[in-house]
């Protein structure tokens, strides 16, 4: 799901208009554009719940029938997660019944196809009114966690927002494809001094070349073919808040250049414009490539790169944190039940294990798919390794060298502590020496007083230890 047309001011009523029908949306898109309010406009309601966790507009406008998701299931989500986000179906008599009755579940109003053009604008100009009054009521929801992790490179990542809490400096975030880098600039954002003002993000890789700078900086009316009025560009939009500047290393030459200059003035010019405008937006840029490597070929400029890398957070791929799977799995299958109003589905320690196994080529946003695959897919509540898509064996590691025992023993002790068990040393400790021992003696051939010199043992501690765990007769050759 792509918008059609990009948004919005910091002042003027922002609305969303959904509908599959192209002339539908030019016609509200010129209306309401006209009547001085930021419009942006969706094909379908696919994708628009996860546009909403980025920001909301005042109003949203949809159709009833479309593809993908229809406009009474898109109002249902809508008014469980946003209660005070008003909502006007737009509706072909036909469906009037059902629009009616869509009202006991939140709906503004109905707008009645075909519609009169002045009739819609007033609609939404009161229930841009009503929305704006009732979130000024609104008390503050408290938020869950902003990324979920237990492994220690998680923490590291948590303990790098948290020192950059109160700072507007510039970040570099860096890690694959799915590990959920603007999940950390969006806590960046929350966290800051801006908060209260917007985070307006940015694909590099998602907008033709183009049109990126229009995008950035926006343009003057009869600037270019089609530029039939001015628009605001992210800049101007982010004003006061964040701008979060995705695949950066995609970005062309030419507007590396540019967004240079603003870094280090402040200031821009709109495309066909001729009077400076100043903003104040803190950057947070992100992308999977190596910059580094990049500046060497020449394919971006060294002097950006270090403007951006004032702080960088690398985000760990989700095999290299394979102790949050489950964690992950089970917090995705509950978040799939809601969306999808169904009980959550239960994860058993086979499929667990299998997870865990798993390259997971697209990291986290992989795993997110297939909890929700799952959640739809999977015939019962209990999830075991036969339920698990047949594609995701295609990606299991034969062997993992880069595993450490570290990461092992910690997947280990975890399973074993929520499981209710005690007494872990008197446990491992035995295993784990035993299991030295024997491999020391393996590489010497028995031979007694090298394999203690290999563990930094003196050859009594050796002795003792081997009879201590019952290894006598294991390295009866090394008598030596």
């Amino acid at each position: 799901m792509m918008p059609h047309s990009l948004e919005r001011g910091s002042r003027e009523p922002r609305v969303w208009v959904i509908d599959d029908d192209r002339s539908i949306r030019w016609v509200l898109e010129r209306a309401l554009r006209k009547a001085q309010m930021h419009v942006t406009c969706f094909s379908n309601g696919v994708g628009v719940m996860e546009a909403l966790e980025r920001e909301q507009p005042d109003v949203i406008l949809s159709d009833i029938r479309m593809p993908g998701i229809d406009g009474l299931d898109l109002l249902e989500q809508v008014s469980a997660r946003y209660p005070g986000l008003p909502m006007i179906i737009m509706t072909a008599h036909s469906d009037l019944d059902s629009a009616v009755s869509a009202f006991h579940g939140g709906a503004f109003e109905y707008l009645p196809k075909p519609f009169d053009l002045d009739e819609a604008v007033a609609q939404v100009s009161r229930a841009c009114r009503r929305g704006r009054e009732e979130r000024q009521e609104e008390v503050p929801r408290p938020s869950g966690p902003d990324i979920i992790g237990e492994a220690p490179a998680m923490q590291e990542v948590f303990r790098a927002v948290g020192r950059l809490a109160r700072s507007n400096i510039t970040v570099l975030i860096n890690g694959e494809s799915g590990t959920g880098k603007e999940l950390v600039a969006q806590a960046l954002h929350r966290h800051s001094p801006r908060s209260e003002r917007p985070f307006i993000a940015l694909n590099m890789a998602a907008i033709p070349r183009d049109l990126l700078e229009s995008e950035l900086f926006g343009h003057e009316r009869g600037s270019f073919t089609g530029a039939q009025s001015r628009r605001e560009g992210r800049f101007e939009q982010a004003d006061g808040g964040t701008l979060f500047l995705d695949e950066i290393g995609d970005m062309p030459a030419e507007l590396q250049t540019r967004l240079l200059r603003v870094l280090a003035d402040g200031e821009f010019y709109r495309v066909g414009g001729v009077a400076p405008i100043k903003v104040d937006v803190r950057i947070i840029a992100a992308t999977h490539q190596d910059l580094e490597s990049l500046v060497r070929e020449g394919r971006f400029r060294e002097d950006l790169f270090h403007r951006l890398n004032v702080i960088r957070i690398h985000l760990p791929a989700l095999r290299d944190r394979r102790e949050d799977i489950p964690l992950l799995m089970r917090h995705f299958l509950a978040q799939a039940a809601r969306e999808l109003s169904c009980e959550s589905k239960v994860l058993m320690q086979g499929a667990i294990e299998q997870l865990e196994r798993l390259d997971w080529p697209g990291n986290v946003r992989q795993l997110e798919n297939t909890a929700r695959w799952l959640t739809v897919m999977a015939s019962g509540k209990q999830i075991h390794v036969e339920d698990l898509p047949e594609d995701l064996s295609a990606s299991l590691t034969q062997e993992q060298p880069e595993t450490s025992w570290e990461t092992v023993l910690r997947r280990w002790a975890r399973q074993r502590l929520q499981q209710g068990e005690h007494g872990l040393l008197d446990e491992a400790l035995p295993v784990f020496e035993q299991t030295l021992i024997q491999c020391a003696l393996e590489q010497t051939g028995g031979r007694r007083q090298e394999a203690a010199r290999l563990l930094g043992w003196g050859r009594n501690t050796l002795t003792r230890k081997i009879k201590e765990l019952g290894l006598e007769s294991e390295s009866e050759t090394g008598l030596d």
